[in-house]
């Protein structure tokens, strides 16, 4: 029996009580944080069905998958122009310099012409970007200046996400944006823990995605 000189016979199982709570909130939030690590790499990835389009846009980076991609998607008659966006860095550091800077653009533009689209075909957008945010913003207003409805944007495959969520974001009311992963990026969304290059983009579109969703408060350095 429990006696006024001996209360530890009451404290005990509550004691036990308040373990098998912690634990089972332990082991809850261990099986959840392992869901999300083995399968953070895939819901990265999303598509939109494809269908024609006023032009293909071509974000900058992971050069040439990306412009391949759209070069593909030119040929299959999706659209009739390819839209480029081009960077001020860091060829205007380089200026200053005397060192001269062709640009991403100029590459990804001869890349084109190498797949086979003609060179009328494609145009760069202005102004210079910055970042992802930049690229969409300049994307909507040439669709609006081109009175088109749709573009389709290729990116890599851990990008897609981050791009469908700008979108609708920044511009949601200047057209409809289809979103497509370059085929030939090596990103590999069910062990993307194996290599540094697919743990980098993981870390990079997850805390991307954080700083969209909070409204963008963190801006590139200029």
């Amino acid at each position: 029996m429990t006696t006024p000189d001996n209360p530890t016979r009451v404290s005990r199982p509550r004691t036990r009580c308040t373990w098998r709570v912690l634990l089972a909130i332990g082991g809850c939030g261990l099986v959840f944080g392992i869901v999300i690590f083995f399968g953070v790499g895939r819901w990265l990835v999303v598509e939109d069905p494809l269908e024609k389009a006023k032009a293909i846009v071509v974000l900058s980076g992971a050069m040439p998958v990306r412009t391949i991609e759209a070069a593909k998607l030119y040929r299959q008659g999706y659209a009739s122009e390819i839209w480029l966006t081009h960077s001020g860095q860091p060829g205007e550091t380089l200026a200053e310099l005397g060192i001269s800077f062709a640009g991403e653009d100029y590459y990804n533009k001869l890349v084109l012409i190498h797949e086979g689209v003609p060179a009328d075909a494609i145009h760069v957008l202005e102004p210079p970007i910055v970042n992802t945010a930049d690229e969409i913003k300049a994307a909507a207003t040439a669709l609006v200046r081109e009175k088109g409805e749709t573009v389709i944007i290729v990116t890599t495959k851990a990008h897609t996400r981050r791009v469908r969520l700008l979108w609708r974001k920044l511009v949601p009311s200047r057209g409809r944006a289809i979103v497509r992963a370059a085929s030939g990026d090596s990103f590999d969304p069910r062990h993307w823990w194996r290599t540094t290059s697919d743990a980098l983009d993981v870390v990079r579109e997850a805390l991307g995605l954080l700083n969209a969703w909070v409204g963008l408060p963190l801006h590139p350095a200029r």
